[in-house]
């Protein structure tokens, strides 16, 4: 079984740095105790510090080689500053994001290390930690009414691996026990972000016709498309936009759309 993106693993490397930085810019312009709207559970500190927990336990198992999963409450500082403040935040996620890509280039993609797929490498470390700050940094721009971009490669890469994530037997199974999977005869589902370059083929046909998800790059008819912005593409199809929003369009079957995105959250 393979995670396949389209990053290297030094470009994930430098990824990560720079949404972390990117995460940082907006949780500075924010309310710390305010709701994040499309996590409401949180508070925007609760965001950052989840994130940076995060790094910094992916960083500790890349850095010890990890053949098991490690509790994150045994990692130095995994739990956040001491005081959180504005300032003490801040500087305790970039020293995380530093510490997990130093772990990280050390020891390079195809090193061994645990992790919760069925790709046992530092190599999807690297990757989801990119592709996690990425959607974490929407819902902190969201929240601290920051705009929102993402360099189309990363926005791509980031729309491929939560399809492959989500086809994984173990996810489907967890996502199939929330409530209806969106599966059945001719059911099928296009992706299709504008203004982008010919050669990133950010479009996607999610097969929905069997019992689990098969999909695959390019331009093909589906039950329903979504179209629009690649950044707002990614935005809808992990639940930071809504489907309706004027920034994209939805043509054809809206239900079986709003179904899928149902279906295909974590948590």
């Amino acid at each position: 079984m393979t995670l396949d993106g389209s990053l290297t693993h030094e470009r994930c490397c430098a990824e990560l740095l720079a949404e972390t930085a990117a995460l940082r810019a907006a949780l500075r312009e924010g309310d710390l105790s305010a709701t994040v709207p499309t996590c409401p559970d949180w508070s925007l500190a609760d965001l950052a510090l989840h994130v940076g927990g995060a790094h910094r336990w992916a960083g500790a198992l890349v850095a010890a080689r990890a053949t098991e999963n490690i509790d994150p409450a045994g990692i130095p500082g995994a739990t956040g500053p001491d005081d959180v403040t504005p300032d003490t935040l801040d500087a305790w996620l970039a020293e995380g994001a530093d510490l997990a890509v130093r772990a990280l280039r050390e020891a390079g993609p195809d090193t061994a290390v645990w992790t919760w797929s069925p790709v046992h490498t530092a190599g999807f470390w690297a990757r989801r930690m990119v592709h996690e700050t990425v959607i974490h940094r929407a819902d902190a721009a969201l929240s601290a009414g920051v705009p929102f971009e993402v360099g189309p490669e990363v926005a791509a890469d980031c729309v491929e691996e939560w399809l492959q994530l989500c086809a994984l037997p173990a996810v489907a199974e967890r996502l199939a026990a929330k409530g209806e999977p969106p599966f059945g005869p001719g059911r099928s589902i296009h992706l299709h972000a504008t203004g982008t370059p010919p050669e990133l083929n950010a479009e996607w046909f999610l097969d929905l016709s069997g019992d689990r998800l098969v999909h695959r790059r390019g331009h093909e008819k589906a039950t329903v498309a979504l179209r629009g912005p690649l950044t707002e593409v990614l935005r809808v199809f992990y639940r930071r936009l809504p489907a309706d929003s004027e920034l994209v369009d939805v043509v054809g079957d809206r239900a079986l759309l709003d179904q899928w995105l149902e279906y295909a959250t974590f948590g």
